[in-house]
């Protein structure tokens, strides 16, 4: 999604046209989608603070460190695995059934779904982030950094607000379908999330 301006207001705007041609997802994806800025920062400003407060910051820590890739499954990875295995396998039939003797032109269609399938799984699965574990210590030592930010963040500006999310690695998943809001922040490059429902 990004950000526009629209009727003096900020909405995040997800367009049918800027998704990965071949993705399932376009089958009902509207034009646009539009979610107001203003109906999500209080939200996820108030859940960030109470993720620093330092009644929090044991469970935050905890929750962190424990949910890194190796002590869960990668619930992202395995979809887009399979996602791809599976269009390779048809891939494959395909290449061997124009071997065996069909017509070529008769399976350009499925050829080119079953392609347009893999390259959009690869592309997704490209885009995760590597995996790296990150102790108690150096989590700890980020909410630190993150503590005067974390404290102000109701009433910090655009550019303290943007430091802080970039620091958090934030990452928000709108589910237009069922007007949800999925917010996760990551204690290091590759880590998984703490959750959290808006």
């Amino acid at each position: 999604m990004e950000g526009t301006p629209r009727e003096a207001r900020i909405y995040y705007r997800c367009a049918a046209r800027s998704i990965v041609p071949g993705s399932p997802i376009l089958a009902t994806h509207p034009k646009n989608i539009y979610l107001p800025e203003s109906a999500v920062l209080p939200h996820l400003n108030d859940w960030i603070s109470g993720l620093l407060a330092p009644k929090n910051r044991d469970t935050t820590v905890a929750a962190l460190v424990g949910a890194q890739p190796g002590t869960t499954t990668n619930t992202r990875t395995e979809p887009l695995r399979h996602r791809i295995k599976d269009a390779e396998t048809r891939l494959r039939r395909l290449q061997a059934a124009i071997e065996a003797g069909a017509d070529p032109a008769a399976l350009i269609d499925a050829l080119n779904r079953a392609q347009a399938e893999r390259d959009a799984a690869r592309t997704e699965l490209d885009a995760l982030p590597a995996s790296r574990e990150v102790g108690p210590a150096e989590v700890d030592a980020m909410i630190d950094y993150l503590d005067t930010i974390g404290r102000q963040v109701n009433d910090a500006g655009p550019a303290k607000l943007q430091e802080l999310y970039t620091a958090l690695d934030l990452e928000l998943l709108y589910n237009a379908e069922d007007r949800m809001l999925d917010v996760s922040i990551r204690s290091g490059r590759g880590s998984k999330r703490v959750r959290g429902g808006t």
